[in-house]
């Protein structure tokens, strides 16, 4: 089972790869967009947008729903955007101390 879990949560590390959908997935957070409003949103092109949205789609990560010819998309599950917030905090402290050495080193010289 633990074997299984670890192989799931690799997959499921494999799909935010990628920014433009982590950009998806922040624009998803608690609303349903279209794919023009996400387009809009992302400045990118439809078609590779297309690409993203259905990565994400076959692994589980946003739900769709169609009203006549327009596709709308929104997170599977609340906690993906509580899992973006908090690997964002931890990248936020990371530069933050960076920066706070960055400048002690500039006084030092």
């Amino acid at each position: 089972m633990d074997k299984r879990l670890y192989e799931m949560h690799a997959q499921m590390c494999r799909i935010f790869t990628s920014a433009k959908r982590l950009e998806i997935l922040n624009l998803l957070r608690g609303k349903e967009l279209s794919v023009g409003q996400l387009a809009k949103g992302l400045d990118i092109k439809q078609a590779n947008l297309s690409q993203h949205l259905s990565i994400l789609r076959e692994k589980g990560i946003v739900n769709t729903r169609r009203d006549g010819v327009t596709i709308y998309y929104s997170l599977s599950n609340p906690k993906i955007s509580k899992a973006f917030d908090i690997i964002r905090e931890m990248l936020l402290e990371r530069l933050s101390r960076a920066e706070k050495l960055s400048q002690k080193i500039r006084i030092r010289k």
